[in-house]
This record gives C-alpha cells, structure tokens and sequence, in this order.
C-alpha cells in the first residue's frame, strides 16, 4: 500500500528530530530512557491545537500527559485514574495541572442541545456544571463571554474533582506534598490564566468530600 505524503513525512521527520537531538547529545536517548521523574501531571483536552510540552518549555520527561475530550476528571473513569494513580503514587510528581482552553468544543457542545454522538453521553458531566452554575452564566449577555465563563468553570470543577479522589486524599494523608491547580489556555494569544483554584491538603475541601482513611 502506498504512503500518503503527510504519512510518509512524518516518518521523516522523526528520523531528522532523532539524528538533531543524537547530535546535540549523544547520549541523549540512553539517559531519557533510563529513568522518568516528572514533576508535573498534565490533565489537558484532546484538541490537537493544546502541545501540553511545548506551551510550557518543557522537554521529555518533565510532564506525565492525560488528554480528554474537555479535560474531565470523571470518578468513574478508570484510564484517568489510572495515570493519576501512577503518577501520584509511582512517579512522585508534586503537581498535578487541569489545563482547559477557550474555545472548547466539548464545553460548547455541553452549552447546546444537538447530538453528535456518543460524546453526548460524555458532556453530560459537563452540563452538570453548567445547571449548578446556570443562574451565573445566563446572566451573561455575550455569548462568547458566557462560553468563555464556562470554559473556566468546567477546569475549577474539574480541579475540585481531583482533590476530592481517594488517590490525592490519601497522598495528603501520608503527608505528600502535591499541589492541584488550575489553568485556561488562550489559541489566539498562547498564554495560559491561572484560575487561581489550588489545593494542597484535605483541610481544604468542604467536611463533606473528606475521607478518613483506616491506619
């Protein structure tokens, strides 16, 4: 079977990013390859306009990935838990970022009612924040305001989700360090807001959403 030219060109530019890199090191691969100690956990969205590494000037190594459609922390789903579980209890990484970004096709799909498919059953944990938040968010006039709103709504729920899975409490308990935060990503500007929505220990979540754990 022939190769497409986008195909074909891809498979060439790994060999030239391999020969670049061997170049400049050496030894490059042999010590990316001999241990992975990242210090952050990336939980972003799927859009393949977000690099999670090069947004931030990060090189390989530095940032354990987990992508979804509208960065979700869902407590039922296992592939999300999983790379939390590894990263938090294996890798040691003492952040862990919920990066969302304006213009969030699954956050505008969640603002509308048409049915695209089986995302529909997917975005319904997002409209869940919309209806706890809806008087706030109708009251905005502009739509792309509203929809912008919205985007960073979805990644303060999203962090608090994370702080209130038995993975983070429990590293908390054990007297881990490990911060939550929470950021939106511009397309147009490249620059990411801090939201300001932080976690760092159990007394920070509501008497309700805290575990105690058996000694």
């Amino acid at each position: 079977m022939a190769q497409d030219d986008f195909y074909k060109k891809i498979l060439d530019n790994n060999k030239i990013w391999s020969e670049t890199k061997l170049a400049e090191d050496p030894e490059y691969f042999h010590k990316l390859a001999s241990v992975q100690k990242p210090p952050l956990l990336w939980i972003g969205c799927s859009d393949s306009r977000v690099p999670s590494n090069e947004l931030i000037g990060a090189v390989p190594g530095e940032v354990f990935v987990h992508r979804n459609i509208a960065n979700m922390v869902i407590h039922s789903d296992m592939n999300m838990l999983s790379v939390l579980d590894y990263a938090v209890n294996v890798l040691k990484v003492r952040h862990v970022l919920v990066c969302g970004h304006y213009g969030c096709g699954g956050v505008k799909a969640a603002m509308g009612n048409d049915s695209i498919g089986i995302i529909d059953n997917w975005i319904r944990h997002i409209k869940d924040t919309y209806r706890l938040n809806h008087q706030y968010l109708d009251s905005i006039i502009d739509e792309k305001q509203r929809f912008d709103a919205f985007v960073e709504l979805n990644v303060k729920e999203q962090v608090t989700d994370l702080a209130k899975t038995s993975i983070v409490q429990n590293a908390w308990e054990k007297g881990q360090e490990l911060y939550l935060h929470g950021w939106v990503y511009g397309l147009d500007s490249g620059i990411v807001k801090d939201l300001g929505v932080n976690f760092s220990s159990n007394e920070e979540l509501a008497k309700v959403d805290r575990l105690n754990f058996l000694l």
